[in-house]
């Protein structure tokens, strides 16, 4: 909404694309990996993660946040991908107070660069290990990308499109900020406006009335009037107990579902659901947030701190020339 576009002015940001995949926590041990699911579900998968030092083994205790995307890649088809935007903890020792500009290089430096180095020298017959094959693995893993925050307009009007699987719109995340669990309010996000939504628990009463629920201090909470529509032809028993992603209807003044979130098994928090519908009515356009950014960077604190970002900036940009992938200016 329009109040957080304050907090863009009071504290330092970057921005990422916002991407439509799940979000899992991966915990890197020295026999085995772990994914985490919202449900604190694990899932044991085989995948490979060095130290710096390859004669030092494997990771343990390593814990990073992250969000499994779905690319479809031309002439390939469907490749799974795991994109780490974020680090707890680093072989047992907590990484949480660290700012998030250290706690993003540290995913780099220490996790994602020496499973890279590893790989090639595996593929290179510098180092032999018959017992492993990268190639094996289900999904891929990277270090998510963060950009200056005037990147902001390349990032929506050219990054974004190019992009091989669905993105709906921004995130701007605190270069200084901890790492905060649960909602983090300073973390923000901005979703084109048609694709703002929330997360409903969806339920067929014994009298066949819809009954859509939020969670209010851990507790369901009885959203009384609420009207939601299928527009695909769903038979509404059929996802009774489900958590429902819904849009707003302005004109019909109702709630269309989207999809159901088998990756869920928790609705929204009110308080999330009020910050929906305020920015349903601040109504805060694709043209509107750059107009407000491009006030923003050019404030003392952004500017700055500008040459020091830009040289981290070049640094990224040489990685991606070397993946063949550029990213926003």
């Amino acid at each position: 909404c329009s109040d957080n576009l304050q907090l863009l002015r009071q504290r330092y940001y970057y921005a990422t694309w916002k991407a439509d995949g799940t979000r899992y926590m991966m915990l890197i041990m020295r026999d085995g990996c772990f994914l985490i699911d919202r449900n604190f579900c694990f899932r044991r998968v085989q995948m490979r993660f060095p130290h710096r030092n390859l004669n030092e083994g494997p990771h343990d205790m390593t814990l990073i946040d992250g969000e499994m995307i779905i690319d479809t890649v031309p002439d390939s088809g469907l490749k799974r991908r795991y994109l780490a935007y974020d680090l707890m903890a680093l072989d047992s020792v907590s990484k949480t107070k660290l700012p998030f500009s250290e706690r993003w290089r540290l995913i780099e430096d220490e996790i994602i660069r020496p499973r890279h180095n590893e790989r090639k020298l595996f593929e290179s017959g510098s180092k032999s290990n018959p017992m492993y094959k990268y190639d094996m693995e289900l999904f891929s893993a990277r270090r998510k990308d963060f950009w200056l925050l005037h990147t902001a307009k390349r990032v929506l009007k050219e990054f974004i499109p190019s992009l091989c699987h669905d993105a709906d719109g921004l995130i701007f995340q605190g270069w200084d900020d901890p790492y905060v669990t649960r909602t983090h309010e300073g973390l923000l996000k901005w979703k084109y406006p048609e694709m703002n939504s929330v997360d409903f628990l969806f339920e067929v009463g014994n009298d066949n009335r819809q009954l859509v629920f939020l969670y209010e201090r851990g507790k369901k909470k009885l959203m009384d009037g609420s009207r939601m529509v299928f527009p695909n032809g769903e038979d509404p028993s059929s996802i009774s107990g489900r958590i429902v992603e819904c849009s707003w209807n302005k004109e019909q003044q109702c709630w269309v579902c989207m999809r159901v979130r088998f990756d869920k098994s928790t609705p929204n928090d009110i308080n999330t659901y009020r910050k929906v519908m305020r920015s349903i009515t601040d109504n805060i356009t694709e043209d509107k947030l750059l107009e407000e950014i491009t006030e923003i960077i050019s404030l003392p604190m952004y500017a700055d701190r500008k040459k020091a970002d830009e040289r981290m900036a070049h640094a990224k940009m040489a990685q991606h020339r070397r993946r063949g992938q550029m990213p926003p200016q």
